[in-house]
């Protein structure tokens, strides 16, 4: 009934925020600083953004600096598969042939893969980058089956051999597990696409290790308790009709009110810049937003996969993980290339839990493994912001491109 009461009161109030979007764009004419129809503007445009929306946004990614020259980028659809598709950001002319292939692997966690945006954008001065677009579950229809942890290890696989031998991959945040099994399955049988480098970013490969709110959680209740209260039926009108999800605005309700004073906070400032014309800082709150609540429901099997295999009995950390009934066994990476990344200050993944990926891969000689900790930074500023355009970025470019051979 979750997802029913959800839909019904997205029903009710469309039109009232419709409306204000309306009102919002046709007020603006008024050009007079804190006059009553420029708080009215502002106020509905407010309003209208205070919802959720369930389709991707886009990339936005239509040029790239390299040097002194603006490269045309274009998305090209590589692989589509009913759960995600992977993309490539191909530069038109290929202004510099013969850069390492990486492949980008994207949560699927509640927001959709453009959460990496910037992410892409930097690699594409030095690579060419493809992505995994993970699909909305309430989208795919009901006939193409469930989609569960052994799924995404699939994908993860079927992936990496599209974009080819040679290949490197990057993964950011929750695939870091499935990223490092499928190369561990890759490895041990192998598979010609194993990649020459994997770079796992503030992932929860051992959740034992200084465990933050989000991993105390995950152990607070049983999973039957996950499966009881957060798993719903996607309602009509939905392609998904009847599967199983766990919704996206329930994890988004979650890490809202967590810091909600700080979002509060963050709409009284957009009201406040849209009312004194300060259009610039206002643009960056909505732009912030239009990417945050844009909500991405997950395959129940996923979720529930996911938090009782890698956030309850830490599987892949403890040597029993499986995949389609075979144990993964990380020390079969040998020729893997192996990064690790994490912030000081994250709360989300917190320091320890990824750099232990660095002990389950005993075959990899220790001059190929690298770890890297940015000081000053919390989970995002690890893949995105100044520090890690500045400072992150540069070791990980370093890394691919010393495995690149």
């Amino acid at each position: 009934m979750l997802y029913q009461a959800y839909q019904l009161q997205t029903d009710l109030t469309s039109p009232l925020r419709l409306v204000a979007q309306h009102l919002s764009t046709a007020l603006w004419f008024e050009r007079t600083e804190r006059s009553l129809l420029r708080r009215t503007a502002a106020a509905c445009d407010v309003i209208a953004r205070l919802r959720l929306t369930h389709t991707r946004p886009a990339y936005g990614i239509d040029s790239v600096q390299m040097g002194e020259d603006t490269v045309p980028v274009v998305e090209d659809t590589v692989l589509q598969l009913p759960f995600g598709t992977l993309l490539r950001f191909r530069k038109q002319g290929e202004a510099s042939p013969g850069q390492p292939r990486v492949l980008l692997a994207a949560p699927l966690s509640g927001h959709f893969a453009t959460l990496l945006r910037e992410t892409v954008r930097t690699l594409l001065q030095d690579h060419e980058v493809y992505i995994t677009d993970w699909h909305n579950a309430r989208d795919v229809a009901l006939r193409h089956g469930a989609f569960g942890l052994d799924d995404y290890i699939d994908y993860m696989i079927r992936f990496v051999e599209t974009v080819g031998e040679g290949a490197h991959m990057i993964a950011v945040c929750q695939p870091c597990v499935a990223a490092l099994a499928a190369t561990a399955v890759m490895a041990e049988d192998d598979n010609l696409a194993t990649p020459r480098s994997l770079t796992l970013m503030a992932g929860p490969v051992d959740c034992r290790v200084n465990p933050t709110e989000v991993n105390r959680l995950a152990t607070s209740k049983p999973i039957d308790w996950f499966e009881k209260n957060l798993i719903s039926h996607v309602p009509l009108p939905h392609r998904g009709h009847m599967r199983r999800v766990y919704p996206g605005f329930v994890q988004l309700s979650a890490f809202m009110s967590m810091n909600l004073e700080r979002h509060q906070q963050s709409f009284r400032h957009l009201y406040e810049h849209l009312v004194e014309g300060r259009t610039d800082e206002a643009r960056t709150i909505q732009t912030f937003y239009d990417e945050y609540l844009a909500v991405n429901d997950l395959p129940a099997e996923f979720y529930l996969e996911t938090v009782e295999k890698v956030f309850q009995t830490y599987e892949l950390a403890v040597g029993r993980l499986r995949h389609r009934g075979r144990l993964v066994n990380p020390a079969a990476i040998r020729r893997t290339a192996l990064m690790t990344v994490e912030g000081e200050r994250d709360d989300i993944c917190s320091l320890g839990q990824t750099v232990a990926a660095q002990d389950l891969c005993t075959s990899v000689r220790p001059y190929r493994k690298t770890h890297h900790i940015q000081t000053g930074v919390g989970h995002y500023g690890v893949f995105s912001g100044r520090k890690w355009n500045q400072q992150i970025y540069p070791r990980v470019r370093e890394h691919i491109h010393a495995a690149q051979g």
